[in-house]
């Protein structure tokens, strides 16, 4: 997925609201961006981070800037737009480009299939039945190497996992697909410590058969990309 403007580098200088942050342009001047990311951020809103955002001249939009990336001192990336896996991986099953995933007929997008939760995807074909995937981005890495999901207290998150569960006990196949929008991470794991209600919900919706898939993606200030398939760690 190419970025629709180019990016800009900046420095943060505060978030706050969930959704906003304060940042400096290169040539000094100050403003507030928008941040599409619900979650914590942790370990990615330390004021002087570099960033990158990207400039808009929609006149519907009060904000002119929205936050995308961290450049990491390392030179390693993280995309903090928690829109941008389904948009990315929506391209990659219409193309066939996730392995585990491929030989699906349908790929429907956002579709209704609990009493409070919509299926990020529903692929469907008439010989293979149904496939529920659930899409979650992770951008916790607290080891090196080593990215962790959720990154804060997701009762939304928890409830997922018993949706995907139940779809298993009616003979569907479901998958959580873990989205890494790091480019330094090697595998992927649970952060009980930070959300135990989330994990032993993950726990049981493993032993009732739902699937979990690890992908990595390439990241740079142009576009962000699909990488090869990451392993899951399992720690509890």
């Amino acid at each position: 997925m190419r970025f629709q403007t180019p990016l800009v580098p900046a420095r943060l200088i505060r978030r706050y609201k969930r959704f906003l942050a304060d940042i400096r342009l290169d040539d000094g001047t100050e403003v507030t961006a928008h941040c599409a990311n619900p979650g914590s951020m942790m370990g990615l809103k330390d004021p002087g981070l570099r960033i990158w955002v990207e400039p808009n001249d929609d006149p519907k939009k009060k904000l002119k800037y929205g936050w995308r990336l961290v450049e990491h001192e390392n030179g390693h990336f993280t995309g903090v737009d928690t829109s941008v896996p389904n948009r990315t991986l929506r391209d990659a099953l219409l193309a066939g480009g996730v392995e585990a995933l491929t030989g699906y007929a349908e790929v429907l997008p956002e579709q209704k299939y609990a009493e409070k939760s919509r299926i990020d995807f529903l692929l469907r074909d008439p010989v293979r039945g149904e496939a529920y995937v659930e899409v979650k981005s992770v951008t916790l890495s607290r080891t090196p190497g080593l990215a962790e999901f959720p990154d804060s207290v997701t009762a939304r998150g928890a409830r997922h996992m018993e949706d995907l569960a139940r779809m298993t006990g009616e003979g569907h196949r479901a998958v959580v697909l873990f989205l890494v929008q790091r480019t330094d991470a090697e595998r992927v794991s649970i952060a009980a410590d930070i959300d135990p209600a989330y994990a032993r919900a993950f726990d049981a919706a493993l032993a009732a058969g739902v699937e979990v898939l690890c992908l990595s993606t390439t990241i740079t200030p142009e576009e962000i990309g699909l990488g090869p398939a990451l392993p899951f760690q399992h720690t509890s």
